[in-house]
């Protein structure tokens, strides 16, 4: 594949370009488990990278297109084209703001996604991955786009609560982003960025790691593809599984 010229290409090929000769040092050298205590800290994002979802939010919004007499969108496109902020997600798969406000539709999916969110469950050993690093002495958090009092309601759901020390949503249900949560959660931790390993599955999570100068690695089993998250140059695994210590070859001679 040739080099991508658009703006969003390039402006993640210099956030690659920033953060690569951080990113690919000794401690992801050998093994992730055995680099990992090097770090203090993990920050996982939640939906696509914990929590198993990605299916459900694209049957809400295939749902909300039919509503529309809109056309369905796949598994594929779903991927190729979800990001953040999610207004323009919406736009690109086909929805008129001018006549409906994004607002109103935005709750429409939260509403249907809070009705159904118990059919979710957790990635594959995402629960084993959790105990592998609290059982490494390594603080770990959450930072997700979605709203604050409903991420804390879904991993109490979910009897998560014990491996988090903070949890750090949004104010409102529109998903705008979360690099300024980023930048303020660091802040508060008061640990060196280096000293930081972000965990997430889509291009944002990349560039809230790089904003905040940690580390990063991308999971491609939530919402974007493994093709869009190599863009970034980060480390990009198949599943958490390859985080655990039985899978440590799959960094080696990276």
């Amino acid at each position: 594949m040739g080099t991508v010229h658009t703006p969003a290409a390039q402006n993640l090929q210099w956030l690659a370009h920033r953060a690569r000769p951080h990113f690919f040092g000794f401690k992801l050298k050998g093994g992730i488990l055995k680099g990992l205590h090097t770090y203090k800290h993990i920050i996982w994002d939640w939906n696509g990278t914990l929590l198993d979802d990605c299916w459900l939010c694209l049957d809400i919004m295939n749902e909300l297109l039919r509503k529309r007499d809109r056309a369905s969108i796949t598994h594929e496109t779903y991927q190729a084209i979800f990001g953040f902020p999610i207004i323009d997600y919406y736009k690109k798969v086909g929805f008129n703001f001018v006549q409906e406000p994004f607002e109103s539709v935005a709750i429409e999916f939260i509403e249907i996604y809070h009705a159904r969110s118990g059919e979710c469950t957790l990635q594959p050993d995402a629960r084993e991955v959790l105990d592998a690093c609290r059982g490494l002495g390594l603080r770990q958090s959450v930072l997700s786009a979605m709203e604050q009092s409903y991420l804390s309601q879904m991993v109490r759901a979910l009897d998560l609560e014990n491996c988090f020390e903070t949890l750090i949503g949004l104010n409102d249900h529109y998903a705008s982003g979360k690099t300024e949560n980023g930048r303020t959660h660091l802040r508060k931790l008061g640990i060196a960025a280096k000293d930081v390993l972000f965990i997430g599955d889509t291009l944002h999570d990349f560039e809230v790691a790089s904003v905040m100068g940690t580390d990063c690695i991308l999971v491609a089993n939530g919402h974007h593809s493994r093709e869009r998250l190599s863009t970034t140059g980060a480390t990009v695994l198949n599943s958490l599984r390859e985080i655990l210590p039985e899978n440590e070859h799959v960094f080696s001679n990276r």
